[in-house]
């Protein structure tokens, strides 16, 4: 008898110690799910390919190779054969490319100077020396081949997409915000219009701007025909390719710019703008003194997501254009997917890395330099 009453105190025990521990670690259960499926579709892929970029892959035999070549994959893409890809066909600088690099260097000394100064710490040292590093490179790779007369690189044409890009989608955004919170007729009607090329597909965007830019059978063909434009080609020039991918790309994604500053636009404190209006002050006093204020740090919030959006352009440049004429309208990623398609799977992992690298690195920078600035600034 007590041999058994032992064993029932003995269960009890055990469960309740059971269910305490059920209760305490309940909500790590309930994520484990959550983290499996993250480690087996993000974090193991990530670390995959990690190895591949440091492997040469190979067909044979009715199976595939791997072989460890370490880092030779980046060095061919920065300093090997393929250095023109990515970086470009650089010239020797002359005299204005060495001035504007002179001003330049000049700009990054004073500012780690003024930081060394005011606010200094090592890790905050550490990463503006890495951003320092990145921008002086760019720099570089840019004025020995944009004004240098060389061809620039999937790298260069990137930041070109996404630096002008973002740029002209912002204030085209801005712009159209500031519009539509007007009191106009049928403002509703244009915030539905001014949304609707966001809902359209890359792919589909890509297509409809292929047709309209036909000098030849496109809707606009008449237009250009009487403009004598009727035998030039913007597919065979690189900057006027370069554009027509810009443009369709600030087409399809300006629409989200707009309808976030314009929900920021519209919370902006309304006792403020009353009392300006009040006191007789102008549109654009009231917008440098009240409404870019309110809305600046989602504005930078905002720039600082389609920054780490416009890294990722792929579909656009590689239907429109498919990355030509040449190599000028080719971005990093679809570089590296034409590195895939033709089985560099080694190399294709190297580009993507370096793509995390320059994006990550960008996107960071762009969040410590202004966005927190203007949070602290609000």
């Amino acid at each position: 008898m007590a041999v058994a009453d032992a064993a029932a105190t003995a269960a009890i025990s055990s469960r309740e110690t059971r269910d305490e521990w059920l209760d305490r670690n309940s909500g790590r259960i309930m994520v484990l799910p959550a983290v499996i499926i993250l480690l087996a579709f993000a974090i193991f892929p990530l670390i995959v390919s990690i190895y591949l970029s440091l492997c040469r892959f190979a067909l044979a035999g009715g199976s595939f190779t791997l072989t460890f070549i370490g880092l030779f994959n980046y060095k061919r893409l920065l300093f090997g054969a393929q250095q023109y890809h990515l970086i470009g066909t650089m010239k020797p600088l002359e005299t204005p490319q060495w001035i504007a690099l002179g001003v330049y260097a000049v700009v990054i000394l004073y500012l780690l100077g003024r930081y060394v100064a005011t606010s200094f710490s090592v890790l905050g040292f550490v990463g503006r020396l890495i951003s320092a590093s990145l921008a002086t490179g760019i720099v570089i790779a840019a004025l020995a081949t944009i004004p240098a007369g060389g061809y620039q690189g999937t790298l260069i044409t990137t930041y070109f997409y996404v630096l002008v890009g973002v740029c002209a989608q912002f204030l085209i955004g801005l712009g159209l915000a500031l519009l539509c919170a007007q009191p106009i007729r049928a403002r509703n009607f244009f915030r539905v219009v001014f949304f609707i090329p966001l809902m359209v597909t890359p792919v589909g965007v890509a297509y409809m701007f292929r047709m309209l830019a036909d000098m030849q059978k496109g809707p606009f063909a008449p237009l250009s025909a009487a403009f004598g434009l009727s035998a030039w080609s913007w597919a065979t020039q690189a900057w006027s390719a370069r554009l027509m991918v810009l443009i369709g790309d600030t087409w399809q994604w300006t629409p989200f710019m707009f309808i976030v500053l314009l929900a920021a636009i519209e919370n902006q404190p309304r006792d403020q703008l009353e009392a300006a209006r009040l006191d007789g002050a102008s549109g654009l006093q009231v917008f440098r003194d009240i409404t870019w204020p309110s809305i600046a740090p989602i504005a930078a919030t905002v720039v600082l997501i389609r920054l780490i959006e416009a890294f990722k352009i792929i579909d656009i440049p590689n239907v429109l254009t498919a990355g030509g004429p040449g190599l000028a309208t080719e971005s990093m990623t679809l570089h590296a997917f034409i590195a895939w398609r033709t089985q560099d799977l080694g190399g294709s992992a190297a580009i993507g890395y370096l793509l995390l690298f320059v994006s990550t690195v960008t996107c960071v920078s762009f969040f410590n330099y202004v966005v927190r600035w203007t949070r602290r600034h609000q």
